[in-house]
């Protein structure tokens, strides 16, 4: 078996991914993208990956405005494990609830590492698009992420307030130089 590493989202690893989707909406996330859709449609959904253009994450409303955003997945073999996302730069949007980073594991591939491996792997491409210091914003009850940036050295900075679009997040800063 060979090293995880980070990869830009390829149609190689199709059914690893389709298996995450199905596992991420058991769950009940991701479900803002149809496993229907990706699955007859997986080399446009990656093809959109893939653009850099900024891609509407729920709850973003129309009104808010897309930033360029960077989709690396983390893969061993032919084995997809999580997806990181790296926004750019903020908008006011990103400031309170969504940050630079988004990171995710899929369910049974949880608990090994990997969220860490991914996290750690993901700072030299953070820090290429100029970002120093990086926000990643986390649910309140999200304690395996928060663990993950506490051992990377993230500081925890504050936590938002809800709002009648929006949810409760909690704010980190990780210096990605």
């Amino acid at each position: 078996m060979s090293a995880s590493k980070l990869v830009r989202p390829d149609p190689r690893y199709k059914d690893s991914f389709l298996e995450g989707l199905d596992e991420y909406h058991s769950e009940g996330r991701q479900t803002y993208r149809s496993k229907e859709y990706v699955r007859e449609n997986f080399e446009e959904f990656i093809n959109d990956l893939r653009e850099e253009k900024g891609i509407p994450h729920k709850p973003c409303q129309e009104w808010v405005e897309l930033v360029p955003e960077t989709v690396l997945w983390l893969v061993k073999d032919d084995l997809y494990i999580g997806t990181v996302l790296i926004r750019h730069r903020l908008n006011w949007h990103l400031e309170k609830w969504g940050g630079h980073v988004n990171f995710f594991i899929r369910p049974s591939m949880r608990g090994k590492g990997f969220g860490k491996k991914l996290l750690r792997k993901a700072m030299p491409y953070i820090n290429h698009f100029g970002i120093e210091r990086a926000l990643i914003t986390i649910a309140p009850d999200a304690k395996r992420a928060a663990h993950i940036i506490e051992q990377l050295g993230g500081e925890y900075w504050d936590t938002t307030h809800e709002t009648d679009c929006f949810p409760v997040q909690k704010r980190y800063w990780l210096d990605c130089q």
